[in-house]
């Protein structure tokens, strides 16, 4: 049986911005859009609240067991790790950070499977650090299609830098045209 096509979005500073930026751009997208960011469990249902007034796509966050649908966005909550299992829904653990955060990219990034008959991307978006980083290797190896948003448009240049300094980045680009790219990819 077939999994659905998977959009996984990380990001950290600037990042509810820059998603604001992004999604009044998206139709309802042929894919279940995972958005990871650094966030804590106090505020991440403002986060959704404000993410769910410029999308089109319903936005909730993501639960324990929660199957994933195609058309629908799912946010990590606040302070735990959130895993794919077998790419079709949601583990949610208590963990201890990685790359000093919880929940972290690559935690969600690597626990991606190689999909049947779906299609999978990772994009990384503004943020210090590197988190995302070894999760695009992962993606990439999978035969995803990976993106980093470019300098001009981050907050701040350090996950999407670093994921562009794996040489695994399929495409550097602005806030916009990431739009664009997922249209194209799964509109």
């Amino acid at each position: 049986m077939p999994s659905c096509n998977i959009v996984l979005i990380g990001a950290s500073t600037g990042g509810l911005k820059i998603l604001e930026e992004l999604f009044p751009r998206l139709p309802v997208l042929k894919a279940a859009v995972v958005i990871v960011q650094h966030i804590t469990p106090q505020i991440d249902q403002a986060f959704v609240g404000s993410l769910a007034r410029v999308s089109v796509m319903p936005v909730t966050l993501a639960l324990e067991g929660q199957a994933l649908q195609a058309g629908q966005v799912y946010l990590a909550p606040g302070g735990v790790h959130l895993h794919l299992e077998g790419n079709r829904s949601f583990r949610l653990t208590d963990g201890e950070k990685v790359n000093s955060v919880r929940p972290s990219i690559d935690v969600a990034m690597n626990s991606l499977v190689a999909p049947v008959g779906a299609r999978i991307a990772g994009v990384i978006l503004t943020g210090m650090g590197h988190d995302g980083a070894d999760g695009i290797l992962h993606v990439k190896r999978l035969g995803g299609t990976t993106i980093a948003q470019d300098q001009k448009t981050s907050v701040i240049y350090g996950m999407p830098k670093a994921a562009a300094e794996t040489g695994q980045i399929d495409f550097i680009l602005p806030t916009l045209r990431i739009a664009d790219k997922l249209r194209e990819l799964f509109g």
